[in-house]
């Protein structure tokens, strides 16, 4: 079983080491590439101000945050939550930061993220994928045709789910003919995953050419000559 967790995070400003906080987590689970409801979403209380330019980044506000809990708080429900798990994360070194700065500040042994889960960096692989052009998560949503409408302001559960979508169709594209009702896609380590299609959905509608467009076949056949494989008799 493969069980990913696409993670954003939102902050009250852009360094840890300047002593900014983790103000939402939001996260959101695949299991072997399909997601499955199991999203995780939690608000924190930073225990400082929150600078006016990350306020109009994602809208979160000190008075919003009064009641919320602490990082130590939900750490260990957090952690068990990600234990094992593959993050995709966009743009990783930012929030892995916040993430181990946090783990840190609880001084409890836990160690940094990368001792308990393994990260992709979508905006590594986008570079990649798209040197020269821009692959910040609004261009990668323009690009694979992802609606992103809603997102007016950055939230981290938001994000996560946007960057879900983004994510599989980059890294989901078809590899071969499916065979005996199954359908095949290859990730970005190249393991090609199979899943069935399901035998009760609806029969697949059979529309048939019309007489006058047989005869304009039959008609196109006859101009091809003795090239034509497609004839009548010829075996094929």
């Amino acid at each position: 079983m493969s069980r990913q967790i696409v993670l954003d995070t939102e902050t009250t400003g852009l360094e840890p080491s300047q002593g900014h906080r983790i103000i939402e987590i939001g996260c959101v689970e695949l299991i072997n590439r399909r997601l499955t409801g199991n999203n995780y979403h939690q608000y924190l209380q930073p225990d400082r101000e929150i600078d006016e330019g990350a306020l109009q980044v994602h809208g979160i506000s000190n008075e919003f945050l009064k009641d919320k809990p602490r990082f130590s708080d939900i750490a260990d429900d957090f952690m068990n939550y990600l234990q094992g798990a593959e993050l995709v994360i966009h743009n990783a070194p930012f929030d892995v930061g916040f993430l181990d700065h946090e783990l840190r500040l609880l001084a409890d042994g836990r160690g940094v993220i990368k001792d308990h889960c393994s990260v992709i960096d979508t905006l590594v692989m986008a570079r990649k994928m798209h040197p020269g052009q821009k692959n910040n998560l609004d261009a990668l949503c323009k690009r694979y045709d992802v609606n992103n409408t809603q997102r007016e302001l950055h939230g981290a559960l938001l994000d996560a789910e946007i960057l879900s979508e983004v994510y599989l169709r980059m890294t989901g594209g078809q590899v071969g003919l499916a065979l005996d009702s199954e359908q095949t896609s290859e990730t970005e380590e190249g393991i090609t995953n199979v899943s069935r299609i399901s035998s009760d959905r609806a029969p697949l509608r059979v529309i048939s050419a019309s007489k006058d467009e047989l005869s304009a076949h039959t008609a196109f056949l006859k101009k091809m000559g003795d090239a034509c494989l497609w004839k009548e008799g010829t075996g094929n």
